[in-house]
């Protein structure tokens, strides 16, 4: 059997990464960038290097084709050389010089039409027409996205000439906007490009072709383009209301206002974190104005009603009899916290209509911070470096300094901090030449996206839906879902796994732990599957001072943790180990629900500091395996950062990798 691991992003991933070793977090931002915004043009010209084989392979007597598709081959290698170095003018130059190529090849092809008739040899030549259509395709989807991105090269931080470069950075900003505006026409040719390419290609089977000839691949990188096309295509189709939409987000013609909420990961929730401060901001063609920035605990003072603790409050937080706005977010689907959310908020003195809320966590505060520098905030200093009495980022130390330590004052702005962080990020950003950060920060943003730091929810649905089909707004996915670069929703035989944990008043103890997942799997003899499931946490720093009186600032403390283990639905749990009452520590077996269209395990645990904790659980699921072919969809919580996983199948390690994004797998 073969074995594919598939990581969703908002944008596509080439196939060659599959097989590669996991990026590390310093080298993963810039690299999965730089691939994902070419890959309309780069998969096509694949395509059309890949038609050299077939003709190499199958069309050896026709000399002239084989050298036209060589010259083929050879402009487009050297494009794909200008397209990873990110040259716009270069790639722009060298796509004509393709097309040209691509002609002459196309000439010489009409010469063998007539021995398309022939049997064998005529479908080999069909699919080289076929496969030369695809590359035509490609070739204009790549002109017109090179033609939409030219004019905005600074913003994107690529090479080549650029008008956006005069002005104030808020000119600059409404021009962005205006040349969004203009693209629209552009986005519907790309996308009946890639229609075309795509169909073009579903012409050609590739189980027509040898697994290798004279020792090279054929089917293999075959299957994988044209999976790749498809993907892509799917994808396009589904951004399209997204991208049609941009002008409209970003506040042209009508000004846009946004709920931007921080999240709090090293205080595990839900959707991502501890919701510890918002800020509202309106959008006018482009430009940010702030409207207001606030902690959370001052908009829960605003509440004009009080709202009855639910059952998983009262069950596992400590020492809460109501429920706040700061712990509304108890739904692992963003848009169903978001809806509590806002539900709340529109029930206090501060309220104002939103068009939709955005949600970063303190990974996108760090990464932003390793672009611009440092930056000073109320005396204290907020940078990317390492500090050592965390062990993590400064701007982390000091933001939870100054919003935790206790004090012997009533301190009212005690966490506005995120807001003024917020102003002072855009107008550092803002205020230079675009090509100085706006590229970096945009590459960086799409990043945080792929990794679920950034979570979004619209009220527009159309806008919404495409949010969703980027896997941008943090949904549970399910396979009545109809658009999605998700694979699960296309037929059954796949397996599904989400673990969601939350930090139930452990202070900031999830930027100490640790957490492996070992999800072993038995494949039955009536091909139903049964899982073993192990979950390790490993906390191996010294507890902090955590006493009021002394005044230290608590950071690692015991880990009160609500775990959810959301399982295939109609799944069966047949023993569990490790989980513990909240109220008396005593071992109690995990709970059994339906929720979100899966089966849900329910438990708790308390990891120590200097200690462990392990959660065990073995559970049958009604999903049966198909086709040979054993697939899981393993869905990352937001917030998370650096998970262990390995999946075992029929008592054999078969994959190992570090949770980076929603993750399908393929064995």
């Amino acid at each position: 059997m073969n074995d594919e691991i598939r990581k969703i992003e908002p944008t596509l991933t080439s196939v060659q990464e599959h097989n590669k070793p996991v990026p590390t977090k310093e080298t993963h931002h810039m690299k999965t960038a730089k691939k994902k915004w070419w890959l309309f043009i780069a998969i096509p010209l694949g395509i059309i290097v890949l038609l050299a084989v077939i003709a190499g392979i199958m069309l050896l007597p026709l000399r002239g084709v084989i050298d036209k598709a060589r010259g083929v081959a050879a402009s487009g290698q050297e494009t794909m050389t200008a397209v990873k170095a990110q040259d716009i003018g270069k790639t722009k130059e060298l796509l004509a010089v393709t097309r040209t190529k691509l002609d002459e090849l196309q000439k010489e092809y009409t010469k063998v039409k007539p021995m398309t008739a022939m049997p064998f040899i005529g479908v080999y030549l069909n699919d080289g027409q076929h496969a030369i259509n695809a590359g035509y395709a490609g070739i204009s989807a790549g002109e017109k996205a090179i033609e939409a991105l030219e004019p905005n090269a600074d913003l994107l931080g690529l090479k080549g000439k650029s008008t956006f470069v005069a002005g104030t950075a808020e000119d600059r900003l409404q021009m962005a906007v205006k040349t969004m505006s203009a693209l629209t026409p552009k986005i519907k040719e790309m996308a009946d490009n890639v229609d075309t390419l795509r169909k073009e290609l579903s012409a050609i089977d590739p189980k027509r072709y040898p697994v290798k000839f004279r020792g090279v691949e054929i089917r293999g990188p075959m299957e994988q383009y044209f999976a790749v096309i498809e993907e892509t295509a799917n994808l396009f189709v589904n951004a399209q209301p997204l991208l049609m939409n941009l002008p409209k987000l970003l506040g042209d013609p009508k000004d846009q206002r946004y709920l931007i909420i921080f999240q709090n990961d090293k205080e595990l929730r839900p959707t991502g974190g501890f919701i510890t401060a918002y800020a509202r901001f309106r959008m006018v063609k482009g430009k940010p104005v702030l409207e207001k920035a606030d902690d959370i605990y001052a908009l829960d003072k605003l509440l004009k009603k009080k709202y009855e603790a639910p059952r998983e409050i009262l069950t596992f937080h400590k020492g809460v009899y109501q429920l706040n706005i700061r712990d509304s977010n108890l739904s692992p689907d963003f848009k169903i916290s978001m809806t509590q959310f806002e539900d709340m908020y529109k029930n206090t003195s501060s309220y104002e209509a939103v068009d939709g809320i955005i949600s970063v966590d303190t990974h996108v505060l760090v990464e932003t911070l390793r672009i611009l520098g440092p930056i000073t905030v109320y005396g204290k200093t907020f940078s990317a470096e390492i500090d050592k009495r965390c062990d993590c980022a400064k701007a982390i130390y000091e933001l939870e300094d100054y919003s935790t330590r206790p004090v012997n004052y009533v301190r009212e702005d005690r966490k506005d901090i995120i807001g003024v962080l917020l102003q002072d990020i855009l107008k550092m950003a803002l205020g230079v030449s675009p090509s100085k950060y706006w590229g970096s920060l945009f590459q960086m943003l799409i990043a945080e996206i792929n990794q679920k730091h950034v979570l979004t929810y619209f009220h527009d649905e159309t806008t919404q839906k495409a949010a969703e089909s980027f896997n941008m707004a943090g949904r549970i996915m399910t396979k009545a879902d109809t658009a999605s670069v998700l694979k699960y929703k296309e037929d059954d035989g796949w397996d599904y796994l989400h673990i969601n944990n939350s930090n139930m008043a452990g202070a900031k103890s999830n930027m100490f732990v640790s957490e492996k997942i070992t999800k072993d799997v038995t494949v039955n003899s009536d091909n139903t599957i049964t899982t073993k499931l192990t979950i390790d946490y490993k906390n191996p720093y010294a507890g902090s001072d955590c006493g009021l009186e002394s005044g230290g600032l608590c950071l690692n403390a015991p880990l009160r943790n609500w775990v959810r283990v959301y399982v295939p639905k109609g799944s069966k749990l047949t023993s569990s180990q490790g989980s513990i009452s909240p109220k008396d520590e005593k071992a109690v077996t995990m709970d059994t629900t339906d929720s979100l269209d899966k089966t849900m395990f329910e438990g708790f645990i308390i990891v120590n500091p200097l200690g462990t904790a392990k959660l065990e659980l073995t559970y049958a699921s009604p999903v049966k395996v198909s086709g040979n072919a054993y697939k899981l969809l393993f869905q990352k919580q937001p917030g998370t950062n650096g998970q262990e996983f390995l999946l075992r199948l029929n008592g054999k390690d078969r994959k190992k990798f570090t949770v980076l994004t929603d993750t399908e797998i393929t064995l």
